[in-house]
């Protein structure tokens, strides 16, 4: 199989700014589009100012900063109001910046590497998608959903 990430990687792909409000993450894969495999935007490259890659943003970076800290140490709060807590998570959430709750240390991929090679980097990692890098610059992206419609369809 002489298969590369030049291959299978799509070139169109959703970015947004590190400093950008959480609320415009949250707007852009809310509103995003429907890949080829039937798969939903579930992520955005983020970008700092020189438009170099600093990390992923993803629908669960998002959820999991959604969530009350108290959490974080074990109180199972049973004897909690959710509804203000949620209101509260959410007026906290939508104050963040993108760069608060991306997703940081992804190691990219070049154009010329080997799909198996991608494949055990993802796999092994729990990647769900693998930015392409040229210079620190994005220009792709590999998802695991489309490698395994490469393979089986």
């Amino acid at each position: 199989m002489k298969t590369f990430v030049k291959d299978i990687m799509v070139t169109e792909f959703d970015t947004i700014r590190s400093n950008a409000p959480v609320e415009e993450a949250i707007q852009m894969i809310l509103h995003g589009k429907v890949r080829e495999t039937g798969d939903k935007t579930a992520s955005l490259m983020v970008l700092d100012k020189a438009m170099m890659f600093v990390g992923i943003i993803t629908r669960a970076d998002i959820l999991y900063h959604l969530r009350p800290t108290f959490l974080n140490y074990g109180i199972s709060g049973e004897e909690v109001s959710w509804t203000e807590q949620f209101g509260i998570a959410m007026k906290t959430l939508k104050e963040k910046e993108v760069c608060q709750l991306m997703s940081r240390n992804i190691v990219g991929a070049s154009i010329d590497e080997h799909l198996m090679v991608i494949l055990d980097r993802m796999v092994k990692n729990k990647y769900h998608r693998l930015p392409v890098l040229k210079g620190g610059k994005p220009i792709g992206i590999v998802y695991i959903s489309d490698i395994y419609f490469h393979f089986f369809s």
